[in-house]
């Protein structure tokens, strides 16, 4: 048995769940999410507890990844989700203009990332928390939607991947990263 999908997903008093026969549609103060349900898999609301149950042992696979994803539309849909990714290097920048943020990372040329709907972008300039001395931007994305979120900053990330050696692109915030030693000097 699936020990996440046998935990039920305790229902805050202002949201409502509607279970239609492939998915659910979670609305909360933060907005309106739907949710596919698997095959084999349903949902059961009482006392307050959304509860996701299978069929058989046939639907195991997908037991507990029906009830992740009922769960994060909760957390979503009343708290959000937030991440953070860093711009590190001398002249690396992005400017929120509208729904595109405009990237400069370097290149020839600036990059503009057109943001999708439910996705909201703050950049703020902090100094270097490393052994990185310089000045770099952070971009904070928040959403109700945990996929959507997950992917655009996997996009973002994309567009400059990390160097080993200086540790210079679009960085996440909270993924420490390890940078490679350079040539040594011989000694004679």
């Amino acid at each position: 048995m699936s020990r996440i999908g046998k935990k039920p997903i305790p229902i805050p008093s202002n949201v409502t769940v509607t279970i239609r026969e492939r998915e659910l549609e979670i609305k909360g103060p933060k907005g309106t999410l739907t949710t596919p349900i698997p095959v084999g898999i349903r949902f059961v609301l009482e006392d307050g507890q959304l509860r996701a149950e299978r069929e058989s042992d046939e639907y195991a696979a997908q037991h507990g990844l029906a009830r992740s994803l009922a769960y994060n539309a909760v957390v979503g849909v009343t708290q959000g989700f937030t991440k953070q990714l860093d711009l590190v290097g001398v002249g690396y920048k992005a400017d929120v203009q509208g729904r595109t943020v405009v990237f400069s990372l370097g290149y020839s040329h600036p990059i503009e990332f057109p943001l999708p709907d439910g996705i909201e972008v703050k950049t703020e300039r902090v100094p270097a928390k490393q052994s990185i001395q310089q000045y770099q931007v952070t971009l904070t994305l928040t959403g109700i939607d945990k996929q959507k979120l997950g992917q655009v900053a996997a996009d973002m990330h994309r567009l400059r991947k990390p160097d080993a050696y200086k540790g210079k692109g679009v960085r996440y915030a909270d993924v420490p990263l390890k940078l490679k030693e350079g040539k040594k000097k011989s000694g004679k």
